[in-house]
């Protein structure tokens, strides 16, 4: 049995709607009724009643209601404990960054954090983004670092979570260079062309921003034909290594390729300004005044780019 379990049961029974507690939980409602099941079949009865509109608890699910706050609670204070017993971390400053602006963007970003700021001490949390918000919630780390976009925003109240920008990244189609410099594959695909795609997996944050360039792109009047996925993977830095190939055309972060662009390894793959999107880069963090856990130096970091924000 998986603690997350116990959460989206509590979720479930809070919202008492499977889809709005997906949404709070930052996972799929499919995937989430999979681990409301999980949880289930772990329990050995049905806690929810599925046959009601809105969604309620069996007397049984009311039952493990009740256990199951208790034991989240129990788990949330252990963890405090734990962490009082670690005063030599207390300047180490942790982050959840999803897998691609922890290769990408983190490593630039900290060092010209260094020039102006100062040294730090951090440590790296790299997840997907569904996890590394989750990280966040839970309470498991300092600051959230994540992409943005208007069409996909993290569900994280503002009530309870401050934002602060850090900049911005296009998301573009790349594709390995021929001999003649040109790509090996472009945008927009015409029917009669094959075009193999390298792909994010379902539910992967760049994915849904992918999908929503082809959309675009449609809407705008282009015709093409359906990209082949003939591969997919979550991490972009899995997609740059089959583009480097010459697997196919992916699309890529700007910051994931700024050595291939330079070498002319990779190259656009779709005329300038088209089949590409801008994402903000966001940094979040608890409110101070909700705050779990307050370190002076997540204080005074924050205090650092709130400052340098406005000028």
């Amino acid at each position: 049995m998986e603690t997350k379990w116990l959460e989206d049961f509590v979720s479930l029974a809070e919202t008492r709607s499977f889809s709005r507690s997906a949404q709070l939980r930052h996972v799929t409602q499919p995937a989430f009724s999979r681990r409301i099941q999980a949880l289930e079949a772990w329990a050995g009865t049905d806690l929810v009643d599925r046959s009601s509109y809105p969604t309620r608890l069996t007397p049984a699910g009311e039952t493990f209601h009740a256990q199951a706050i208790d034991i989240i609670g129990a788990l949330q204070t252990t963890r405090n404990l734990m962490r009082s017993h670690r005063p030599a971390d207390q300047d180490m400053i942790e982050f959840a960054v999803p897998h691609t602006l922890a290769f990408a963007f983190f490593p630039h970003w900290v060092m010209d954090l260094k020039r102006d700021f100062g040294a730090l001490k951090s440590r790296l949390i790299a997840l997907n983004v569904h996890d590394a918000v989750l990280r966040l919630a839970e309470g498991s780390c300092d600051l959230l670092i994540a992409y943005h976009h208007p069409a996909q925003p993290l569900q994280l109240s503002a009530e309870r979570y401050e934002m602060l920008t850090l900049g911005h990244e296009s998301l573009r189609a790349y594709a390995k260079a021929g001999p003649d410099g040109q790509p090996l594959f472009r945008l927009p695909a015409r029917a009669n062309e094959g075009l193999p795609f390298l792909a994010y997996a379902a539910g992967a944050y760049l994915g849904q921003m992918v999908d929503l360039i082809i959309k675009q792109a449609v809407q705008a009047g282009t015709v093409m034909a359906p990209l082949d996925a003939i591969y997919e993977t979550d991490m972009a830095e899995g997609l740059k290594a089959m583009a480097l190939e010459g697997h196919g055309l992916a699309f890529l972060p700007a910051s994931s390729v700024r050595k291939e662009l330079h070498t002319r390894s990779l190259v656009p793959a779709a005329p300038a300004g088209s089949f590409e999107l801008t994402m903000e880069v966001r940094i979040y963090r608890e409110r101070a005044e909700v705050a779990r856990h307050v370190k002076p130096g997540v204080q005074a970091l924050w205090q650092h780019l709130a400052a340098a924000a406005t000028r």
